[in-house]
């Protein structure tokens, strides 16, 4: 399978760098896959799994909201964060999940609501990356 160059960037470290096969990406409205070759576009992505194919391994990471520039010899990441499954630090994503459910109780305003629900999906996006990889 052709490859292409795959960049990951957070604000505080480049995450990945390196040749891969394939990247399948939560975007918003739906999730993407991107192959070497693949056409030019940026789109902002939302939280939710990353995986990425090299040498025919499939590995996931947890990814926050962020945008993806493609073009057809490489990609780049840009994300709030991303984390192995190993890096999650499982007690600290439910204690966030818990937070900001008891914020969407409160709802103040729609502005917050937007901020609280976005809290929830990123706690609950960890949560599933470390319960599939069943790491501890």
């Amino acid at each position: 399978m052709k490859k292409f160059f795959l960049e990951i960037i957070t604000p505080e470290k480049t995450f990945y760098r390196g040749e891969v096969e394939e990247l399948d990406i939560p975007a918003i409205g739906g999730a993407c896959t991107i192959l070497a070759g693949h056409q030019p576009m940026v789109f902002a992505t939302e939280p939710g799994s990353i995986y990425i194919t090299t040498d025919g391994a499939k590995r996931e990471a947890f990814m926050s909201d962020g945008f993806i520039e493609v073009r057809p010899d490489e990609t780049v990441v840009f994300s709030q964060a991303v984390e192995w499954p190993e890096e999650i630090n499982e007690l600290r994503a439910k204690e966030a999940r818990d937070r900001a459910e008891e914020q969407l109780r409160r709802n103040r305003s729609a502005a917050e609501y937007r901020l609280n629900r976005m809290a929830l999906q990123r706690a609950f996006a960890r949560l599933r990356v470390k319960k599939h990889n069943n790491l501890d």
